[in-house]
């Protein structure tokens, strides 16, 4: 008999290919299980595949009273109540740094962007006005990479490769995070300190309480009207709403985002700033990124339904 697999968040069919040659799945496309499977079939299901992203707490957990493995498609886990699983012995599996290279290149491209107008200079091109000779206060001279100081906020998996290619950009590099590492960048003891320093901050923290809108006025201020933010992690870590005021009133020159706190809506106080650069969360969307992600979900899997602990578990789940 084929294992089953309850495909508990919405995603591409396409993505969803590989697993249904080792797996029935059971889709609920994005829609409360309850709404499109019975309570008999909810009964046997061993296994849900979930976006990390997607809340999936105890009550929910208590449709599948046989579940045993909570597997996420990607690095983040943050929607799983981590407690409630392990109250119900239930594993939890994630795919750890397989999208962190893409994520890196996402960040990269949006500080540069941001940092460099990018956008605006698109515009200002699409539009004539280069060609007319039309002046823009807009397109005055930006601040080069070489020298500048950036700013790392989580020094994980993506956060290293950050700051390695910033590095080769000719940059200074420093971070915070919860531990200090052998590196060859400057480790600060603080949020606030780095924010003091740097005049690009990184965000690439993983999402939780202690994170939840860490990067606050306080932050966005003590970065500085000369400072940018790029936030390719989780829009909880940022207050959107004093992101706002500091863009609004210049506390800070521009943001970089590929995550929002209700995706998918960002805010229109953002959306309406010409001094930020946004993403529709497409960090980890690459074709070598989803083929490693389906890879730690397939071997997960595997390992779950043949009686063996979960090669790519959260830690501390």
């Amino acid at each position: 008999m084929t294992d089953k697999v309850l495909i508990y968040s919405r995603f591409p069919k396409t993505m969803m290919a590989r697993f249904a040659e080792r797996f029935e799945l059971l889709d609920t496309g994005g829609k409360p299980a309850s709404e499109m499977f019975s309570a008999d079939a909810l009964g046997g299901i061993r296994a849900v595949l979930t976006a990390g992203g997607t809340p999936l707490g105890a009550e929910a957990m208590d449709l599948f009273p046989k579940l045993g493995a909570i597997v996420c498609y990607g690095t983040g886990y943050d929607g799983v109540d981590l407690k409630a699983a392990a109250a119900r012995n239930i594993a939890v599996g994630h795919s750890p740094g397989a999208n962190a290279a893409s994520v890196a290149d996402i960040a990269m491209t949006l500080m540069l962007a941001t940092t460099r107008r990018i956008l605006v200079a698109d515009r200002y091109v699409r539009s004539g006005d280069w060609a007319a000779s039309k002046p823009s206060p807009m397109m005055r001279p930006q601040a080069g990479m070489p020298g500048r100081r950036i700013g790392v906020y989580g020094m994980g998996e993506i956060g290293r490769k950050i700051a390695a290619r910033c590095a080769s950009f000719e940059s200074e590099i420093g971070y915070f995070s919860r531990s200090k590492y052998d590196l060859p960048y400057q480790y600060f003891p603080t949020l606030e300190a780095l924010a003091d320093w740097c005049s690009v901050l990184m965000i690439a923290v993983r999402a939780g309480a202690e994170t939840q809108h860490a990067v606050s006025a306080v932050i966005l201020k003590r970065l500085g009207a000369d400072g940018y933010v790029v936030n390719i992690s989780r829009g909880s870590v940022i207050d959107e709403k004093a992101l706002v005021v500091a863009l609004t009133e210049k506390t800070i020159a521009g943001a970089g985002l590929d995550v929002y706190e209700k995706e998918p809506h960002a805010p229109d106080g953002l959306t309406s700033r010409p001094n930020v650069v946004f993403a529709p969360h497409i960090g980890g969307h690459t074709l070598e990124s989803h083929v490693a992600m389906q890879n730690c979900v397939l071997a997960n899997l595997t390992a779950f339904f043949e009686g063996q602990p979960l090669p790519y578990a959260v830690k501390g789940a």
